[in-house]
């Protein structure tokens, strides 16, 4: 007798169960892309116990009949898929045949469905029909799904707490809302709506719903196409950014997936705006013909194959790279409100029976502390004040200074002008100043210029009237997105504070020049400047016995930025000659790295390895963080930024600069 086996249907069905539905998000996903496919234009997610207890999904699709109630829990099958031909040309969410019968091996499941014509209600229990019989439900389909895996000990012990199977619930729901904003979602918990999106088509909306309002507002639309593909989406501002790449959200034809190398195209867009270990926040859709992408990779089909996917892999690199360029903005700095808190003043109180007169003494005094605006100070009379004494106080006295002639004499008008106003002002606030003395005091004869002032008072004055206007050079910035910035100082020897048109801008200084030399190197170098210079003693590199195996895969790539290396010995490298463009730089420990940059990643690109010897060079020679500039130093390190064609990061993802807006300062200084 042979050894193989036929397995019954329902063994089947549970072992496809396995690839299926491992969790309850397993079950949502799967459930809810059948609602997509079924036209639904609303689907409502209720959740119980983190879909442990409970599944129920309704929507408003297009509904079945009572033939294909009953017919949709057999194994493979599926209104998706008519001959072979179609399965190299999905259009549909679901494709197998295999989601409904997987899930009602291992669970209670109730269905109730109407497309308009028939109402059906089925009920399987681990799969087993008990019945399907005519039912009331309004159009489209509910699907309830209960006691999941209590029949599969081995399936139920592997599932977590109700709240990480939630948040995975919630995580997928969330990923289905930005890959269909024209579908409307409701996705509640115990009975407590968690999420909820309208049908409206607006992707932003959404982003705002789950990123929150500062990342949407600045978020930037892509909008790339090329003759087999078209990408739509947003990509965020690089401040927005995470610690995990599971932010990075992948869409083919509005279908979620994971792919490595797409995944890369985008990091790689970012490189030059993101830290190390931070990424970025994207949601980008890529439409192309069905025939050009398999989805039949996995039964959980998050896996897909692509045509041509170097092509979509450049074209999504050069889509991302191109928004950046044009439309990054200046990071600002957000503080919350400031929360006023009352300070209720306790009014004394007394226990004991206190005679009258005591008793309106003691209330007064509590009135004047809880209500001081009821009790205005009175006005300590003065003794009456002699005429010499009184003029005294209008006589006017000026301290002799270093000042020219003219000016001194302009600071007089001035400061009389000044008096007058301030007069006026205190009458009316003031009403107890005397009218007799405001008169001689607004008589004061005016101070007669016996000498004219000459050119050198003149050209003070004119500073004076209009101390606001600093003679500066006027610089217009290579990226428009920079404002034009006028510097103020420095703080802690590390950042350079400047005010423009939003607000307070922070500059850090050594990020700052880094950017400029890079850019600065890395045109000389694009530009073909290889011209190199002889060392007069030729600089010795110890290295390790796998790197001098590669030195002509080295040289190949360190020719490209005009190094060459010679082998001396077993374990070292001699390096005769460097370009120019290396003086600033400590050339030993910048060869080194480059070798260990390669050893690193023998597969690295001329690209990547020329881009990290351009940054690792501008580091090296970039102005040093606490190191006192002066205020010329710290405009040149402003009109260099300005030279730059990406001035917001710095070649390793820092920011550079970063804003405090007005708004946000008078919020703070409660002037709002």
């Amino acid at each position: 007798m042979g050894k193989i086996n036929r397995l019954d249907e329902h063994l089947s069905n549970m072992i496809a169960a396995g690839e299926v539905v491992e969790r309850p998000m397993g079950i949502v996903k799967e459930l809810v892309e059948n609602c997509m496919d079924a036209h639904a234009k609303n689907i409502e997610i209720q959740i119980l116990q983190g879909g442990i207890d409970t599944i129920t999904i309704i929507d408003d699709g297009d509904g079945m009949d009572a033939q294909d109630a009953t017919l949709a829990f057999e194994r493979h099958a599926t209104s998706k898929l008519k001959e072979v031909n179609d399965l190299w040309n999905i259009h549909t969410m679901g494709f197998r045949g295999e989601a409904l019968p997987s899930i009602a091996s291992v669970s209670h499941v109730l269905l109730r469905t109407n497309n308009g014509i028939d109402a059906t209600e089925v009920e399987i229990n681990y799969g087993k029909l008990l019945s399907a019989k005519p039912c009331g439900t309004p159009k489209g389909t509910m699907i309830e799904v209960k006691n999941l895996f209590q029949k599969t000990p081995a399936r139920f012990k592997h599932l977590k707490s109700p709240q990480y199977e939630f948040s995975l619930i919630s995580d997928v729901v969330q990923k289905f809302a930005l890959s269909h904003p024209e579908i409307g979602f409701c996705l509640s918990h115990d009975g407590r709506t968690i999420f909820k999106t309208r049908e409206n088509g607006s992707l932003l909306e959404v982003l705002m719903q789950i990123y929150g309002r500062d990342t949407a507002k600045t978020a930037i639309e892509l909008n790339g196409k090329d003759l087999d593909y078209h990408i739509t989406g947003y990509v965020m501002q690089p401040q927005f950014n995470r610690a995990t790449k599971y932010y990075m959200l992948l869409y083919i034809n509005g279908r979620m997936i994971r792919n490595y190398h797409l995944q890369k195209a985008v990091m790689d867009a970012y490189a030059n705006y993101l830290p190390k270990d931070r990424y970025p926040i994207v949601v980008i859709n890529m439409e192309m013909d069905a025939q050009l992408v398999d989805v039949n990779v996995h039964p959980s089909k998050w896996e897909i194959r692509l045509s041509k996917e170097k092509q979509l892999e450049k074209l999504v690199y050069e889509t991302i790279h191109q928004a950046l360029k044009e439309q990054l903005q200046v990071p600002e700095i957000k503080k919350a409100d400031i929360i006023k808190e009352k300070v209720e003043i306790q009014e004394l109180q007394f226990s004991y029976d206190r005679e009258k007169p005591v008793k309106e003494l003691h209330d007064d005094i509590n009135d004047s502390f809880v209500h001081p605006e009821n009790n205005p100070v009175p006005m300590i009379e003065e003794p009456p004040v002699t005429k010499e004494e009184k003029d005294k106080k209008t006589s006017i006295q000026y301290p002799q200074s270093s000042y020219p002639k003219g000016v001194r004499e302009t600071f007089v008008k001035e400061a009389e002008k000044l008096t007058k106003t301030n007069i006026k002002q205190d009458t009316q606030q003031h009403p107890i100043i005397e009218k007799k003395e405001v008169e001689e005091l607004q008589n004061i004869e005016e101070v007669k210029v016996t000498q004219p002032p000459i050119e050198e008072d003149k050209i003070a004055i004119e500073a004076i009237k209009e101390p606001s206007k600093e003679v500066i050079k006027e610089f217009t910035p290579v990226n428009p997105s920079l404002p034009q910035l006028q510097v103020i100082g420095q703080f802690h020897n590390c950042y350079i504070i400047a005010q423009g048109e939003k607000g307070l801008y922070i500059i850090d200084q050594h990020a700052a020049q880094e950017r400029y030399h890079y850019e600065v190197i890395g045109k000389q170098i694009l530009d073909g400047v290889t011209d190199t210079q002889p060392l007069l003693l030729p600089i010795t590199i110890d290295c390790p016995m796998s790197a001098i195996t590669k030195v002509d895969a080295i040289n190949a790539l360190m020719e490209s930025i005009g190094i060459h290396l010679e082998v001396f010995g077993n374990q070292t490298f001699i390096v005769r000659e460097l370009p120019i463009w290396m003086k600033d730089t400590k050339e030993e420990d910048f060869i080194r790295d480059m070798i260990d940059y390669f050893e690193q990643d023998s597969d690295i690109s001329i690209e990547k390895l020329r881009k990290h010897a351009i940054a690792t060079m501008a580091c090296h020679s970039s102005i040093r963080f606490h190191r006192s500039l002066t205020m010329e130093e710290m405009k040149q390190v402003i009109v260099d930024l300005g030279k730059c064609e990406q001035p917001f990061h710095c070649p390793h993802g820092r920011p550079t600069l970063i804003c405090m807006s007005d708004d946000d300062l008078f919020k703070q200084f409660e002037r709002g």
